[in-house]
């Protein structure tokens, strides 16, 4: 039986999931030592770390709320260089208090990540910030704050600021089409995950 992703593409399409991903029992996500999966409109515990896990209800409408969203920081970060040829991307990592992760899984494992950090090209009118909160809650379902700069990661066609930061609201059950399922992984575990080469330098980092 084929399967769809419960939200259409940009252009109202329906996205057929050729290999659908597999959810964990529920008592993985208050497990520490646990990686936990969720599926789009998957069934999630009530909260976590004392942070329920419910839709951000006040999302920003439209490209202006979103340039001001909340969650953007006054932190030192380095100069932001964007190599020749490449184009400026943001990314965000988030951290639990139990010291586990949240990964991607997107759709169809496109560009070859079979799951990564949310992330997403800057476009103009946007701060990194204020881009990597954004791409954070469409390829995640979580809303996040900006806790400190981690790195800047030259990619295939990118150059990508990564934040660190924490969630706040949101659930990852509501991750954008762009998403086939959200793993929260214990750090021991991300290179089991996160298995492309560009996140290796970013994996290193964290351990």
């Amino acid at each position: 039986m084929t399967c769809y992703h419960p939200y259409p593409d940009d252009k109202g399409r329906p996205v057929v999931i050729r290999t659908p991903s597999l959810p964990t029992p529920l008592e993985h996500w208050r497990q520490a030592g646990q990686s936990a999966t969720v599926l789009p409109q998957g069934d999630m515990p009530p909260a976590l770390a004392g942070i329920a896990f419910t839709p951000w209800r006040d999302v920003p409408a439209d490209d202006q709320a979103w340039a001001m969203v909340p969650g953007q920081a006054a932190i030192e970060e380095q100069p932001f260089i964007l190599p020749p040829g490449k184009a400026a991307a943001a990314g965000v990592v988030i951290e639990e208090d139990d010291g586990r992760i949240w990964l991607v899984a997107p759709s169809n494992q496109f560009g070859g990540y079979q799951a990564t950090f949310p992330k997403g090209r800057v476009e103009a009118g946007f701060s990194l910030q204020a881009s990597a909160i954004r791409e954070a809650f469409e390829e995640s379902g979580l809303q996040v704050v900006i806790t400190g700069f981690l790195a800047d990661s030259s990619r295939s066609q990118t150059f990508t600021r990564y934040y660190r930061a924490r969630r706040v609201g949101g659930t990852p059950s509501a991750m954008g089409w762009e998403t086939q399922a959200v793993h929260l992984v214990p750090r021991a575990q991300l290179a089991a995950f996160a298995t492309h080469a560009n996140d290796q330098p970013l994996i290193a980092l964290l351990a």
